[in-house]
């Protein structure tokens, strides 16, 4: 069975709040071209389907689209949410559009419920496992504690369970949305720690013949059976250097795996460029730029007045400023002193800023859980 492995389309989502809706809709476009040129049999979304739980309405016309195309053209589609999506609204109807061929999997209780696509090997079962707040599933897994090793161990088993009473020779494929630890990350990921630990090791997908990963923007192999496809477009200026892809899988009759990395196209190339301000105006060298999506950074000893609209002058798509000069605001040396940290590593860097004295081990359990809550809360309200 060819497979297209996809994920993270993030619709709706803005660049530096510059629309992506044209560049959102050539990639869906895009795709659609990939699915008829290389015969794709199904499709697997893994997740962040939409940037945010209550979608523009731009960005709901686009998922209709791109499912009524897939349903025109009789290409199965599998599809789980992320953790920017809203379970219960992605999931809306997802019973009855899989008359359609589109599999909607967004909820715990769907882990050990395959879609069952046939190619003239046989089955091949996808199991959806969607992203899986740990304060919110423990108790529906019965998992030991909440963290994202334990709930997605649990999911696991059951998939495994549910692969072991199919008929023999049954294939499978799992989309997941997590951390898989090994993995590059980028700026543009939202933290997902739980218990401390934001990953959860390779091994939690033993059993599954190919493992579909969503989550990371990054193209990456974590394996030849476990593949993140990344997001098809740059939502941050730390993915200008990652070539953006799909994976095309093809899944053998006898389990093999075969992967190509089809690149995407892009709209509009994303660069970083550094230098003087009247150089970087005047200079030549810098033509190539004009057109690009811009952070630049000024090392002039002092700011210059208006800078970001005068560069705009000629570099009409710059999007980001900084200074690289010792002399920055408050804002953006606090920025540079968390940047790559997380929530609970910044909390208690403040704490210690403000007391001057660092956090009991207590404290530090105390601080995580309080921010395991808040988080597990606002998942809650996400997933309504």
């Amino acid at each position: 069975m060819r497979i297209l492995h996809t994920s993270d389309w993030h619709l709706g989502r803005q660049l530096h709040r510059v629309s992506l809706f044209k560049e959102q809709r050539a990639f869906l476009e895009h795709l659609l071209k990939t699915v008829r040129e290389e015969r794709v049999e199904a499709v697997a979304v893994a997740g962040d389907v939409f940037d945010r739980a209550i979608p523009p309405l731009d960005a709901i016309d686009h998922f209709n689209w791109i499912l009524g195309q897939l349903a025109d053209l009789g290409v199965p589609l599998v599809m789980i949410s992320g953790n920017h999506d809203s379970p219960r609204r992605l999931g809306v109807n997802a019973r009855l559009i899989e008359r359609a061929g589109i599999y909607l999997r967004t909820g715990a209780e769907d882990c050990a419920r395959p879609a069952v696509l046939h190619d003239e090997h046989g089955p091949v079962a996808f199991y959806g496992l969607p992203y899986l707040e740990p304060g919110l599933v423990q108790a529906h897994f019965a998992a030991q504690k909440p963290s994202h090793h334990a709930v997605l161990g649990v999911a696991m088993e059951q998939v495994r369970a549910d692969l072991a009473t199919r008929p023999a020779g049954t294939r499978s494929v799992v989309l997941a949305h997590a951390f898989v630890t090994g993995a590059d990350t980028s700026d543009s990921e939202r933290d997902i720690t739980a218990g401390g630990v934001p990953s959860v090791p390779a091994s939690v997908f033993a059993g599954a013949d190919y493992v579909a990963l969503g989550h990371l923007h990054r193209c990456q192999k974590i394996s030849e059976r476990i593949r993140y496809s990344g997001s098809p477009l740059a939502y941050s200026f730390s993915e200008a250097d990652h070539p953006k892809a799909m994976w095309l899988v093809d899944l053998g009759p006898d389990s093999t795996i075969t992967a190509h990395k089809l690149l995407c196209p892009v709209p509009r190339p994303m660069r970083q460029m550094t230098g003087i301000l009247q150089d970087l105006l005047t200079s030549p060298a810098h033509t190539e730029y004009e057109e690009c999506w811009l952070h630049v950074t000024l090392t002039d000893p002092d700011r210059p007045h208006m800078a970001m609209e005068r560069l705009q002058q000629r570099f009409p798509h710059a999007l980001k400023l900084s200074f690289s000069h010792e002399r920055r605001t408050m804002d953006e040396s606090y920025r540079s002193r968390v940047q790559g940290r997380t929530d609970h590593e910044i909390a208690l860097g403040f704490l210690h800023h403000v007391t001057g004295v660092a956090a009991t081990r207590a404290e530090q359990d105390l601080l995580q859980e309080g921010l395991e809550s808040v988080r597990t809360q606002a998942a809650a309200r996400e997933a309504i």
